[in-house]
């Protein structure tokens, strides 16, 4: 590919990286405001019009309130509270369908140009396959939800959904790092790049947990910190047999397990900063090389921060925060491990 094709594709994957994190902050707006069972329906093509008179509103409205969360939680909602909430979920929706047309439009004029090099046909190809299966993956998340039986809907399907969001951001990343960064890799692959590889892996199981926080709202269980409603250590977990259930159901372990893996990652990348120290780079390099140190500490204080003000209700402002710096975190890890991979 001639270098302006590469940038111009390259700046076409960040800005659809830069629309999938908007994406995945409005997924916590619409969480964190109770808007994601406000609609009950799926039309992936018509749905972009919101209801357009009041009969349609209270039909939508009317579809709302056979669920359990209108009638054990919102049955004191008039059509305009409902309204309220519908505007997130919309809106969620929409910048989904905004995304899948940024990708596919650009995509196929430089298609139809030919400034898109054949093996990157398929990489792109997974890309868009990653973005849909994220689609239905939204949808059976939502699904869950719909019934007379649960007020929200299932924290281990929401984690699902976070988790691909983040997969298809890192991977879009990726695929615009080969592009426009692969000058500045390292001649040499160096020993740290097993220790950044074992940190990625650890913040993407970090990550699963903290969106299994959100949906079960484990925070509630012990809203203490740096103990644990007195211990450091809950006395009830202790005996506790480490099963499937228990990590995925047990509040007080949902939290245990967050707080364990934030402080081991923290170390971790600590010690790799401190391995680091001798890595002959430019300034720019060496700004991401402490990138992750910054952002680790902020991502720790912000998560205490919600936390801290989880009985509160000015506890969604911390966490949606506390998402986004998440965000920033694994985009600065994966930068600095694929400019430790060996030039292609």
């Amino acid at each position: 590919m001639k270098d302006n094709d590469k940038r111009a594709v390259a700046i076409w994957l960040y800005f659809g990286a830069f629309c999938i994190m908007v994406q995945i902050l409005l997924g916590g707006i619409t969480r964190l405001s109770g808007s994601g069972l406000s609609i009950t329906e799926w039309k992936p093509l018509m749905g972009f019009l919101p209801p357009l008179n009041e009969v349609e509103w209270q039909h939508s409205f009317d579809q709302y309130k056979k669920i359990a969360q209108f009638q054990l939680v919102n049955a004191h909602f008039s059509l305009e509270d409902y309204k309220s909430i519908f505007f997130w979920e919309w809106f969620h929706r929409n910048w989904a369908r905004f995304i899948g047309l940024a990708f596919i439009l650009p995509f196929g004029y430089f298609l139809f140009k030919r400034k898109i090099d054949q093996k990157l046909i398929l990489p792109i190809f997974i890309l868009f396959l990653l973005g849909l299966l994220q689609a239905v993956i939204g949808w059976l998340m939502v699904k869950s939800g719909l019934n007379d039986t649960d007020i929200s809907v299932s924290h281990i399907r929401l984690a699902i959904h976070f988790i691909s969001a983040i997969v298809l951001l890192g991977y879009t990343l990726w695929l615009a790092f080969k592009l426009s960064l692969d000058h500045l890799k390292m001649r040499h692959r160096l020993q740290f790049s097993k220790l950044n590889t074992i940190i990625v892996v650890w913040l993407f199981i970090q990550l699963i947990y903290g969106a299994m926080m959100a949906g079960t709202h484990a925070a509630l269980a012990a809203p203490t910190w740096p103990d644990m409603n007195g211990s450091i250590l809950p006395p009830n977990l202790l005996g506790q047999v480490f099963s499937i259930h228990q990590l995925t159901e047990n509040l007080l372990m949902i939290q245990f397990v967050h707080r364990f893996l934030a402080y081991t990652i923290c170390l971790l990348i600590f010690l790799l900063y401190v391995r680091t120290s001798s890595w002959k780079i430019n300034k720019y390099l060496a700004y991401i090389r402490i990138a992750p140190v910054l952002l680790v500490s902020i991502q720790i204080i912000s998560g205490i921060a919600a936390l801290l003000h989880s009985l509160n209700g000015d506890y969604k402002s911390y966490a949606l925060f506390h998402q986004f710096i998440g965000m920033l975190l694994t985009i600065s890890l994966l930068l600095l491990l694929f400019l430790n991979q060996k030039k292609t």
